[in-house]
């Protein structure tokens, strides 16, 4: 099964941009997965296990690191992504 993201992140920190980067970066790292940034949001498609997996990794990630943060989400299921 396919899974379609679309994630905000918001660092409760006043130097927010190194924070969201970040996040952005190691979300690319995954090969497996399809990353599409833009200003307002970043959108992944993949495998459903294997987007829940990256999600629940790198937001735990990012409290631990940079401690408080907000995550908006919308999943949609199937792979929606541009191509």
């Amino acid at each position: 099964m396919k899974l379609s993201v679309e994630i905000s992140k918001y660092p409760l920190h006043q130097d927010y941009i190194p924070f969201i980067k970040g996040f952005i970066d190691r979300l690319n790292e995954y090969e497996n997965l399809k990353v599409i940034t833009n200003t307002l949001s970043t959108q992944i498609f993949g495998d459903y296990d294997l987007v829940m997996q990256v999600l629940n990794t790198e937001i735990k990630r990012s409290y631990e690191e940079f401690g408080k943060a907000i995550f908006v989400c919308k999943f949609l299921s199937g792979d929606l992504s541009p191509e």
